[in-house]
């Protein structure tokens, strides 16, 4: 699955972006090729004014015109809940680390996903490679 990256302009400006990753489900039938959105960021100035929202949703279709069946993240359910993003964990999957905080760790279902697909999330090796995942005590 090839990560997928979309921008937004304004006035040939670039004032948006969002990357979808490549990651996997490790499930009980079988390993599901799955989608990370990670990171999605809005120039300040030109932030509430829907314009994460609209990389959102597009990079949601993006991903559901290509099969995909789930998309993972991790960030604020207050933000996210309101775009497609649900509590994974109380929908059946686990985290990949003990590090993200249940409320964070997001998913959207698509409509490729299946009942089976349940299980563990996985990071690609690079966000770990590049400690990108969950938080770290800065008292550590």
């Amino acid at each position: 699955m090839a990560p997928m990256s979309f921008v937004a302009t304004v006035d040939d400006r670039v004032v948006g972006h969002v990357l979808l990753s490549a990651t996997r489900l490790d499930a009980p039938r079988r390993i599901v090729d799955v989608l990370s959105l990670s990171p999605l960021g809005v120039v300040p100035e030109f932030q509430r004014q829907s314009i994460g929202t609209q990389l959102i949703a597009y990079a949601l279709a993006a991903a559901e015109s290509q099969g995909v069946p789930l998309v993972f993240l991790e960030g604020s359910p207050r933000y996210y809940g309101t775009r497609g993003f649900e509590g994974a964990s109380a929908v059946g999957f686990r985290s990949p680390s003990l590090r993200i905080p249940e409320a964070a760790f997001q998913v959207a279902r698509l409509s490729a996903h299946e009942p089976w697909m349940t299980g563990t999330f996985v990071y690609s090796e690079v966000f770990w490679a590049f400690d990108c995942v969950g938080l770290r005590d800065p008292e550590a």
